[in-house]
C-alpha cells in the first residue's frame, strides 16, 4: 500500500504542480492518474516512487517498489538480459526473463539495451518493474508497446497483488480501475457522467471547480476538483441532466 497525504510540490518559487493531494492505493488496487499537460501526473508518479520528494505533505510506501519512467534512460550499455538480472539481484529476488518473454520480446537478449527498438526496450523496462512487490508506480507503460504486448500488460496489472499506479493516456480499460484526476493545480478530483446534459454542457464548464467538462456520447464527462463535486452535481441535477455515475 501507498498513502500520501496532503502532498505539495513546488520548485523554488513557482507555482504549486501539486497542491493538497490525498491518495491510497491499496494492495490489488489498479490506480490511474488523469489530467492535463502540466496537471503534475508525472509528479506524483515520482514522489509516490520515492524519485521526487515532496515539498509539503507525507508518504508511506511499501519497501518493494517498481518504477517505470515515462522515458526509459538512453546509453545503456549492458546487455538486456544483465540489465534485468543485475536489477534483479539488487532487489534479492530471482530474474524474471520470462515476463520479457510473455510481453513478445523479438532479437537478441544479449545486446546492449541501448542498441533495442523502443518496443522491446519498454518490455524489459516493464519487466523490471513487475519485478517488484508491493507497489508498481508505472508513468505510460503502454508507450512503444503493440497490441498483443499491450493486452498482455493489462493482464499482467490486472492479476497482480501489488498495488498500482500510473498513468495512460492511451484509455486502457482496466476491469476495477480506479481514476485520479489532477486538475491545474493537481488537486485530485471527482469524475462525474451525465446523460440529458444538452444545452447545459457550457453552464456545467463555467462552475466553480470544473477543469474539464466534454461530450461524450450521448452524454457527457465533467472532471471537477474535490470539495465541488457536490455543488456541481446538484446543479447538474436542476438543470435537468441524469447522473450516470460518479468516481473518485
Amino acid at each position: 500500500m501507498v498513502r500520501l497525504d496532503r502532498i505539495g510540490k513546488r520548485y523554488g518559487r513557482g507555482p504549486w504542480v501539486l497542491h493538497e493531494v490525498d491518495l491510497t492505493v491499496e494492495p490489488g488496487e489498479v490506480v490511474v492518474a488523469t489530467g492535463g499537460n502540466g496537471s503534475g501526473k508525472s509528479t506524483l508518479l515520482r514522489i509516490a516512487a520515492g524519485v521526487t520528494a515532496p515539498t509539503a505533505g507525507r508518504v508511506e510506501r511499501p519497501p518493494s517498489i517498481g518504477y517505470l519512467p515515462e522515458r526509459f534512460p538512453s546509453g545503456v550499455k549492458m546487455p538486456a538480459r544483465d540489465y534485468l538480472r543485475h536489477l534483479a539481484g539488487v532487489r534479492g529476488v530471482p530474474l524474471r526473463w520470462d515476463l520479457v518473454d510473455a510481453l513478445g520480446f523479438v532479437g537478441d537478449e544479449h545486446a546492449p539495451m541501448a542498441t533495442l527498438s523502443k518496443g522491446n526496450t519498454q518490455k524489459v523496462a516493464i519487466a523490471m518493474a513487475l519485478h517488484a512487490t508491493d507497489l508498481l508506480v508505472l508513468d505510460e507503460p503502454w508507450s512503444g508497446l503493440d497490441a498483443a504486448a499491450g493486452a498482455v500488460l493489462g493482464e499482467l496489472l490486472v492479476a497482480t497483488e501489488a498495488a498500482v499506479l500510473l498513468t495512460d493516456h492511451h484509455g486502457h480499460d482496466l476491469p476495477g480501475s480506479r481514476v485520479l484526476g489532477l486538475g491545474t493545480t493537481g488537486s485530485v478530483g471527482v469524475v462525474i457522467e451525465l446523460d440529458r446534459v444538452g444545452e447545459s454542457l457550457a453552464l456545467l464548464s463555467a462552475l466553480d471547480g470544473v477543469f474539464e467538462a466534454r461530450e461524450v456520447g450521448a452524454g457527457a464527462r465533467v472532471e471537477v476538483r474535490s470539495g465541488h463535486s457536490d455543488a456541481v452535481l446538484a446543479e447538474a441535477l436542476r438543470l435537468g441532466c441524469s447522473v450516470r455515475s460518479v468516481r473518485s
